[in-house]
């Protein structure tokens, strides 16, 4: 599942403007007491792993202000998918703080079960690097632990799947990007809420599944969520707009939903982000990133 979007995402190599080394084992406070105010869009290295971070204009450190994980694709990394999910501007106007942390390896790869790369093939411990990042967070920022989120576009979206399956006590909600569930055990200490987009076209990881990568189809994907967050009754429609339209499990347990917006023809692509024309359709019918904000707003961990 070999991405490039080197030549359309050029612009966002050159984003950060400073740098902050942290001890990958520094432990959270419990206080927004004393912390520094960092620069507005800076760099964090956890050992050899690096982080982007993206603070919104109010930031002012004294503040419980949600966090969000947002995780690049295969051969991707983090200012690339900064520029494809156009998250910046979202956390501008709603007020969090974005983190765009980076895979390893050579291309950038997550350990997500069945994707992908050098990261899956090393064992590389990804969900304890995800609990440093989120620790590191704590640390330098003020951040609500009650609202703490991930989402991700292909490789990242497995990622984030595989979160919710073994950090549901730190994460509220996920919600992966054109990524299915790659992990053969999922047992999440809670029900945790899930808001899954998918293209129907998606030509790397299709809609309908494939035997030979070891990819679920979606719609399994999504109905193992509802199974496991104990959701009963049928899901409903709940958004539909030219080629979108998205369905949910609404009685869940814990306060959970499930949703699946499904995207008509829709590629291996970030709905309402940057267009990536080789990876088939972007629809302008609904922004992913909007949507999952108002779903992630809509569900601090109880």
């Amino acid at each position: 599942m070999r991405i490039s979007f080197a030549l359309i995402l050029i612009a966002a190599c050159g984003q950060s403007s400073s740098s902050t080394t942290i001890a990958p084992d520094a432990a959270p406070e419990a206080r927004c007491t004393g912390k520094p105010l960092p620069a507005h869009d800076t760099t964090w290295m956890l050992g050899t792993r690096r982080v982007d971070v993206h603070l919104p204009p109010g930031y002012d450190a004294t503040t419980p202000v949600p966090l969000v994980l947002n995780f690049h694709g295969f051969t991707s990394d983090g200012a690339q998918e900064a520029l494809l999910s156009q998250m910046n501007a979202k956390a501008d106007a709603e007020g969090f703080v974005v983190l765009y942390p980076y895979g390893t390896g050579s291309p950038l790869s997550w350990n997500a079960g069945a994707c992908c790369g050098s990261a899956v093939q090393n064992s590389v411990d990804d969900i304890g690097f995800v609990r440093a990042v989120v620790d590191a967070a704590d640390d330098q920022l003020c951040i609500d632990d009650a609202r703490v989120y991930a989402t991700g576009m292909s490789n990242g979206g497995f990622l984030s799947h595989r979160i919710g399956c073994e950090l549901a006590d730190r994460f509220a909600a996920i919600a992966p990007v054109a990524g299915v569930n790659g992990m053969t055990t999922c047992m999440p200490a809670r029900p945790m809420p899930v808001m899954h987009f998918h293209g129907t076209a998606d030509p790397l990881v299709p809609y309908t599944g494939s035997t030979s990568l070891g990819f679920i189809a979606v719609p399994d994907s999504f109905a193992a969520w509802a199974a496991r967050d104990a959701c009963t009754g049928d899901a409903v429609e709940t958004y539909r707009n030219g080629d979108s339209h998205c369905s949910t499990y609404k009685d869940c347990g814990g306060g959970a939903e499930v949703t699946l917006c499904t995207i008509d023809g829709g590629g291996h692509t970030w709905p309402g982000g940057t267009p990536v024309p080789s990876l088939g359709t972007t629809t302008t019918d609904l922004d992913a990133t909007d949507a999952m904000w108002a779903f992630f707003a809509a569900h601090p961990l109880r």
